[in-house]
């Protein structure tokens, strides 16, 4: 068996696009993390926008992370600073930013996230810093090398502003978020050919720069109709959606007549 790669690889492997397969954690505790790293996924997306995770509980499951040897990644609320740091001082391997609809926005999110050219705050006592282990130049290369910024594109402006947002540098990546988009536009579903048109477009922008892209997939056959398009990074259900699944097909056995004793 091969070695597994390390989670610290997670921003290089993302934009040489290699294929990285990931989930959504809406618990937030550690266990899901820690069988999801056991499991072998390559990344795991701690959801603070639209999960009851704090600074605190963020902080244990970005641990839960390491600990399991998944790159943790956070979805911050929005794209504030403020937020931004506080997610990769407490050691998070990069961020996905919802909402990212103009280059005014990309541009702050990739400053909050970098160090050089950029304006994030230095604190050499955090897990980000080895609690004061490493000098801070060596905490600050070491972080802006391996700090993977993804944006969400989920918004009609911007997919108007794509071509424009992709070539901000210190943007590592693109999150199709199809669900907002469906809204957003008011289409019937995010097969519409309104959403598919939005999704190649954003598609080819990206692959204009050389830059990955993510979406969230319910299947591997799905997942290939993507990778076919450009593709490399796949989000699959939650760990809500994966206890919801198994619960789900747990109660319809026992509800048939060979599990009940019944003939």
């Amino acid at each position: 068996m091969l070695p597994r790669p390390s989670p610290f690889d997670f921003r290089r492997r993302l934009s040489a696009g290699e294929r990285l397969v990931g989930t959504f954690v809406k618990t937030p505790t550690t266990h899901a993390i820690e069988i999801l790293g056991d499991l072998g996924f390559d990344f795991v997306v701690i959801d603070e926008e639209h999960a009851p995770f704090n600074r605190e509980s963020t902080d244990i499951a970005l641990l839960a992370a390491r600990a399991s040897g998944t790159a943790g990644i956070v979805r911050v609320p929005d794209a504030s600073p403020a937020g931004i740091l506080s997610t990769l001082d407490c050691g998070a391997t990069g961020v996905l930013v919802p909402h990212v609809a103009t280059v005014e926005t990309a541009r702050g999110v990739a400053a909050a996230s970098r160090y050089r050219r950029g304006k994030r705050g230095y604190s050499g006592s955090t897990r980000a810093g080895r609690y004061g282990a490493t000098t801070v130049w060596d905490t600050v290369d070491t972080a802006d090398a391996q700090t993977a910024v993804i944006a969400m594109i989920e918004d009609p402006e911007a997919v108007e502003n794509i071509d424009a947002i992709v070539k901000v540098d210190g943007i590592d990546g693109f999150f199709i978020g199809r669900g907002d988009l469906t809204v957003a536009f008011g289409a019937p579903s995010n097969a519409a050919p309104v959403i598919q048109t939005a999704v190649e477009r954003i598609m080819n922008a990206a692959r204009t720069v050389g830059k990955p892209v993510c979406v969230m997939v319910n299947s591997a056959e799905e997942a290939e109709s993507f990778h076919r398009l450009g593709a490399s990074a796949f989000i699959v259900s939650s760990d809500q959606g994966f206890m919801r699944r198994a619960a789900a097909q747990a109660l319809k056995d026992f509800a048939t007549p060979a599990a009940s004793g019944q003939s």
